[in-house]
Parts: C-alpha cells; structure tokens; sequence
C-alpha cells in the first residue's frame, strides 16, 4: 500500500484536493489517473480509500470511499537525542525512529552539542516521510530543539531513563522495561552529557541506563533503544 498524507481531512469529509506539490508528485510521477484509488491518512490514525476524481497535476481531487481507524498502541516512548555534529546521521535517527515506531521526539541542546541549530523544516519533511513509507497512521511528534535543563524541567512520564558513559551506577535497559509503559529516554551528544546534567537528571528523578558492553554513537544509541522499547510491546 502506498500511503498519501493530508492533515485536514476528518470522519465527515467527502471530498478534497491535494496540494500542488503532492498532485504533481501523484499525477506526474507515480501517473494516477482518473478512478485510481488513493490511501490518505491524517496522521491522527485514519485511514481512508479515496477515488481520484479529477487528475490534475496542479489539483488533484479524490472523494472518499471509506475509512477505518487504527487502534493506538498501548505504550508511548519520547525519545530525547542531542542533535550529532554531521546532521546526516541525525536525520537518519529520525527516520529509522519514526519507521521502528516512535511517537515523540525531542532534539535537546547539552553542554557538549557541538550542533546546537537545527532545520525544523526538512527535519519535519523527514519525519513525514518516514510516517508514509512505513505505513504508519499516526504522525510523531517532532519538538522544537530546547536546552537540557529546559527539558527535564517539562518531562512528566513516569519512567525516565537517561544513557550515559560515565563509570557509575547503571541498570540495564532491559532490566527496565515493561509492555505498556509511557517512557521518555535521553540521549547525550557525541561527547557524553556533562557531569553537572547527569546529576541534575538524578535529581530530578531520571534513572542511569547503559544500553549495553559497547559505546555507541548517539544516533546508534537512540535507535537501539527505540527498537528496544518496540520490541518488548510486541511480546
């Protein structure tokens, strides 16, 4: 199934067009034509069969057939990751995240990011790209980049975790997890969160986590819990 995205549709919508860019990319590229049928989702777990009813590469105008809705999971994991210093890598923890099933995530600026701008923009694009070509219903929260300290000041999961190198104290991810919990995990920068945030996270209740015998780089590390939270909800 190929999957078309528009945020404006609802259950009472009957018809609607897309918008340019994405009635060129339908018409001209993939070469939809008249009565083709078109998957549309909303990003809020919708999915409707549409009809192409006028085949225009500056409007294309579907009707809709039917829809159904998905069942959300029963576990939401936010993952917080530093943004890394070579942006390409960052952009491939977004998409290999949204693919394996992230439902939020937050780019965190630490005492040692060496990037501390982000495009917003094209990390958006990613984002929904990685929704349509998995197939996934939902669209992922992506947060605007904000400090460490700003961070922990808003997290109100009840299970948060924060991986770092440091020789000190730490459980096993694995050790942790259970099905069906709302978690948030961060994820330090190429150089490591800095002492004075890994004791700021204790205080503010964050658990110490090591994701296993082997240091990782930021977007490996990210990833690697990502697929872990997934996979024990899929038990």
């Amino acid at each position: 199934m190929q999957l078309f995205y528009n945020p404006h549709i609802k259950e009472t919508t009957e018809n609607f067009t897309f918008d340019k860019e994405e009635s060129k990319h339908i018409i001209k590229v993939l070469r939809k034509k008249d009565s083709d049928i078109l998957y549309v989702t909303n990003g809020l777990g919708f999915l409707f069969k549409t009809e192409i009813t006028l085949a225009s590469d500056s409007k294309c105008a579907v009707k809709i057939l039917s829809f159904e809705k998905a069942i959300p999971s029963k576990f939401r994991l936010h993952l917080a990751v530093a943004p890394t210093k070579m942006n390409d890598r960052y952009e491939w923890f977004l998409e290999k995240a949204i693919e394996i099933g992230v439902q939020e995530i937050t780019p965190i600026i630490c005492d040692h990011s060496e990037r501390k701008i982000i495009n917003n923009d094209r990390f958006d694009k990613i984002v929904l790209a990685a929704m349509k070509q998995s197939n996934q219903m939902f669209l992922p929260k992506l947060n605007p980049a904000i400090t460490f300290k700003e961070f922990i000041n808003i997290v109100n999961d009840n299970v948060k975790l924060i991986a770092h190198c440091e020789e000190t104290d730490k459980k096993t991810l694995k050790s942790i997890l259970k099905p069906n919990q709302n978690l948030t995990i961060m994820i330090g920068p190429e150089g490591d969160f800095s002492q004075k945030e890994i004791a700021l996270a204790l205080a503010y209740k964050f658990i110490p986590i090591t994701l296993g015998k082997t240091r990782l780089r930021t977007e490996t590390a990210a990833i690697v819990a990502c697929h872990s939270v997934v996979f024990i909800n899929e038990l």
